[in-house]
């Protein structure tokens, strides 16, 4: 049933800094609960923190352990900013759709934070602004709008020209657009946190367990796993990121493979602000600081799904990202401490895929796609936890699969 991947290779850098192990338990009989959620990355932990502080009896499961997917891959650079610029989304889904999916992750940035707070989750989360630069996808006059489009919906927005952003960050572009109010985090300790929290709060929590077949009617669901146990909820949460089950459709998004280096810590070579940094570009850089003077500098993504041809360019990515890096900033030293390759999930729009599965009301699933799949599995923390409490969230629609 599961559409299986090898979702990342080499060691990513948050190797380098310990993180509080989440234990699980072996399933050995079978188990009823309110919430079954399968997956225990970043997307499950969002998920079982949200729905245990609803009051929900909780169990997740995951077929290799919590936090052994994609989560420790990612490179975190926890934006707002949807991957599809303002003025492109509006083209595509229409401009007050486009405009209030960018407020709806500017708020739920703003919660995320809010709750990292609240519990006290220490992740390394600092606020640290972002620089979006000019490319071969938009050019300056393109930033230009870019930034009026976002003003115009309530977002903070401001354009250096090619003088100031030399001037001010040392960096050669036509333009750029910065903007405040952004997270760099640690992934793996935000995760064991909000996983910490939900098991403080009687969540049940089984690996390695794996879901073999699902049965769902419109009472509740039954879940059978490899080694026998059978799950009974009255709802069935997916959030297995790039891997997914064959009862959800496999429409309106593409897995690709992507690479990322980090370099030794040199806090006193970063560049001003420490800013997050990326490209209107196809293929884009991106780049941004950890809390001990780490660049992390990825990108190079390319359109297939093949995991030893994926592997194989990992030597040839990491100097080709080890050259953009220098060529950007001459004064780091961009040897790579750390590099790995992982699949990736992308959709047409750049927004994530949240809600009910079609045909199955008690089944919901998160794909939380792009750039911003932080941010997208905040979003869907709200949009489902709102839906199984009978709520009704205003932007269910927009982040909705679509019939």
């Amino acid at each position: 049933m599961p559409r299986k991947l090898d979702l990342r290779s080499g060691t990513p850098v948050w190797a380098a800094y310990r993180s509080t192990a989440v234990p699980a338990d072996r399933l050995t009989r079978d188990v009823k609960t309110d919430i079954l959620i399968v997956g225990m990355g970043i997307s499950g932990a969002m998920m079982a923190e949200a729905l245990t502080r609803d009051g929900h009896s909780v169990i997740c499961i995951d077929r290799r352990g919590p936090l052994k997917g994609s989560t420790a891959a990612t490179t975190a650079l926890v934006q707002f900013e949807i991957d599809q610029p303002l003025i492109r989304l509006s083209r595509m889904i229409g401009g007050d759709a486009a405009r209030q999916a960018w407020r709806r992750s500017r708020l739920s940035l703003l919660n995320l934070h809010g709750r990292i707070a609240e519990l006290d989750i220490r992740c390394r989360a600092a606020d640290t602004p972002s620089l979006y630069l000019a490319g071969n996808r938009l050019d300056a006059s393109d930033l230009r709008r870019e930034a009026e489009a976002r003003r115009e919906a309530g977002i903070g927005a401001c354009l250096l020209t090619r003088k100031k952003l030399r001037e001010d960050f040392g960096i050669g572009r036509a333009a750029a657009i910065l903007s405040h109010g952004n997270l760099a985090l640690d992934p793996r300790k935000l995760t064991s946190g909000l996983l910490s929290a939900a098991l403080q709060r009687k969540a049940r929590f089984y690996a390695q367990a794996e879901a073999t077949a699902i049965k769902d009617n419109r009472l509740g669901v039954t879940v059978a796993t490899r080694d026998g146990p059978v799950i009974k909820a009255r709802h069935l949460i997916l959030t297995t990121g790039y891997e997914l089950l064959d009862i959800v459709p496999n429409t309106g998004h593409r897995i690709i493979s992507t690479w990322a280096i980090a370099t030794r810590p040199q806090p006193k070579k970063l560049w001003p602000l420490a800013a997050m940094i990326w490209e209107a570009s196809d293929p884009y850089l991106y780049l941004r600081a950890t809390s001990d003077g780490r660049v992390i500098c990825g990108g190079e993504d390319e359109a297939f799904t093949d995991e030893e041809r994926r592997d194989a360019l990992t030597a040839q990515k990491t100097d080709r990202l080890e050259q953009k890096l220098g060529k950007m900033f001459p004064q780091l030293d961009t040897a790579a401490n750390f590099a790995w390759a992982g699949s990736f999930g992308a959709t047409g729009t750049g927004l994530p895929i949240i809600g009910g599965v079609p045909g199955h009301p008690r089944v919901h699933a998160v794909m939380g796609y792009g750039g911003n799949g932080i941010i997208f599995s905040q979003i869907a923390s709200e949009i489902i936890s709102a839906s199984i409490a009978g709520k009704d969230d205003a932007d269910a629609s927009l982040f909705a699969f679509k019939t």
